[in-house]
């Protein structure tokens, strides 16, 4: 059997998605965010499941067999905490420049921070076009 994705590109409204958001701050932040991340990568904002703001796409194939398609850059307004997704890439050059973000927690894609006022706006930038560039690079449009 075929692993299917969760995570599509929807239809839906970005707005209407981010008008949704509870609490009035995360929904400010979130409009900062979508701002932020249509400049610099220059795509425009796509739903990706329910919950994930992205930015561009593109399309995966691993050893396994197993493949699909996914936003370059994205994020997403949790109630607990916003989660900046990117991609690791280099980690020597990711972890310099999350030096210098600010608060936040990581994972293995995902950058966890509580507001956007914690972290560095240029920082924040320059890992979006990192995780931009390095899945263009390492997953070339055929």
């Amino acid at each position: 059997m075929a692993y299917e994705a969760k995570t599509k590109e929807t239809e839906n409204s970005v707005i209407e998605f981010i008008e949704q958001v509870d609490n009035p701050k995360k929904r400010e932040d979130a409009y900062q965010l979508l701002d932020i991340f249509a400049e610099t990568t220059g795509f425009p904002a796509k739903m990706w499941g329910p919950s994930i703001i992205g930015f561009g796409s593109y399309h995966y194939k691993y050893a396994s067999g197993h493949e699909g398609d996914a936003p370059l850059v994205g994020f997403s307004p949790r109630k607990a905490k916003i989660s900046l997704y990117f991609a690791p890439g280099d980690e020597e050059a990711r972890g310099a420049l999350l030096q210098h973000f600010g608060k936040y927690t990581a994972g293995k894609g995902c950058v966890y921070i509580n507001k956007v006022a914690d972290v560095d706006v240029e920082v924040m930038k320059k890992l979006i076009a990192r995780s931009v560039e390095f899945l263009q690079e390492t997953y070339p449009k055929s």
